[in-house]
């Protein structure tokens, strides 16, 4: 079983608000179509990130924090309206690449503790997976039994999955081609993390360059790395999917970006 994100940064310019990247959307929906048709007995689910649509509404309200006044939960109605405008711009891009996608929303049928998946119902993720279908969540606020509300980022829904699910690849495309090992000058790639060298490469992990109330790409290696500690054999790689067929190559195997291991 494979995971793959589309991150927002991909997938919307995360420096205007609501403004969506629909050509590479197009695009990447036909190499997940061209990956899936050379090897049809792939399980994938595809997770997108919310880029310019949620997290800047969902920082005008701090409804990651919690959410506990009227105007809050006005704040949380409008961050579920963003996120789910930019679920249907990407289903329409599955649906034109004639996918059989179904998107599954976090907010229905996920309960939070203090930012913690805490109860998720996962029937009909597991059912679609059997009839051959291509479940699709993506970061969403929840309701959440300390805070009222928050959100939840796609790694944290994935990180979840993949404890229940244990998939053998986590791929995360992004806008950059890995980790990078002198961020931000941006010329030498880290091939792979493993415990043995987070030291070594920690001072150089920045925090996302737009706004992102989930964290930026120290919070992605350390969720990552700690996933694959306890998932035995588990691969996380961190890669470009602006680099055309990049996408399509790490479905189908290949060793992209960086490449993020637990031993």
């Amino acid at each position: 079983m494979t995971f793959l994100k589309l991150g927002g940064s991909l997938i919307t310019d995360k420096t205007r608000p609501r403004t969506p990247r629909l050509q590479s959307l197009a695009r990447l929906a036909g190499e997940i179509a061209a990956a899936l048709a050379e090897d049809p007995t792939m399980a994938l689910i595809l997770g997108h990130g919310s880029g310019s649509f949620g997290h800047v509404t969902g920082k005008r309200y701090g409804t990651r924090q919690g959410v506990y006044s009227p105007e809050g939960w006005r704040g949380f109605a409008e961050v579920w309206y963003d996120a789910s405008a930019l679920n249907r711009l990407v289903m329409d891009a599955l649906h034109a690449a004639d996918l059989p996608a179904i998107a599954l929303p976090p907010v229905a049928n996920l309960i939070a503790h203090d930012g913690q998946v805490a109860a998720w119902d996962l029937a009909a993720l597991k059912a679609a997976l059997r009839a051959g279908l291509l479940p699709v969540v993506f970061g969403d606020v929840v309701f959440d039994t300390a805070r009222g509300g928050t959100i939840l980022s796609t790694e944290e829904l994935f990180a979840h999955l993949a404890r229940q699910l244990h998939p053998g690849r986590l791929l995360l495309a992004g806008i950059e081609a890995g980790v990078w090992a002198d961020y931000p000058a941006c010329t030498r790639l880290v091939a792979e993390i493993t415990l043995a060298n987070l030291d070594e490469v920690a001072p150089a992990l920045g925090g996302s360059a737009a706004t992102d109330v989930t964290g930026g790409m120290a919070d992605k290696v350390s969720q990552s790395l700690a996933l694959a500690r306890g998932i035995p054999g588990l691969e996380v790689l961190i890669f470009s999917g602006e680099t055309p067929g990049r996408v399509q190559e790490a479905l189908l195997g290949a060793k992209v970006g960086t490449v993020i291991r637990g031993e």
